[in-house]
C-alpha cells in the first residue's frame, strides 16, 4: 500500500471530495484508510445504567485508498516507488520525482 499513517491526503471522489486530512489508520487487507475529519458516521449508543447517558457519537469510517491522493508540496500527487543508491525502497512523488 502506498499510503502510510501520518500522510496528508486529499479526497478526490465521493461525498467528501476536496476535503483534506491526515491518515489516522491504514487497513491494507481491505485497501482502505481512515482519514481525520472525512467520512463521518453517527453511531447511537444506548444508556447502559443510570449514570451513563445515551448519546450520538461521530466516528470516522474507512474510505477506499483509491479515493484519496497524497499531498506533496501543497498539491495532490500519485505515489511511486524507487530503489535508492543504498538499495532501500523509497516512496517518490510522481509529479516531481522527489522522495517522500
Amino acid at each position: 500500500m502506498k499510503l502510510r499513517k501520518g500522510d496528508n491526503v486529499r479526497v478526490i471522489s465521493g461525498k467528501d471530495r476536496g476535503k483534506e486530512g491526515e491518515v489516522k489508520r491504514v487497513l491494507p487487507e481491505s485497501n482502505k484508510v481512515v482519514v481525520e475529519g472525512v467520512n463521518i458516521a453517527s453511531r447511537h449508543t444506548a444508556r447502559r445504567n443510570e449514570k451513563q447517558a445515551s448519546e450520538i457519537k461521530k466516528i470516522e469510517m474507512p474510505i477506499s485508498a483509491s479515493n484519496v491522493m497524497l499531498i506533496h508540496k501543497g498539491k495532490p500527487t500519485r505515489v511511486g516507488f524507487k530503489v535508492d543508491a543504498k538499495g532501500n525502497k523509497v516512496r517518490i512523488a510522481r509529479s516531481t520525482g522527489d522522495e517522500i
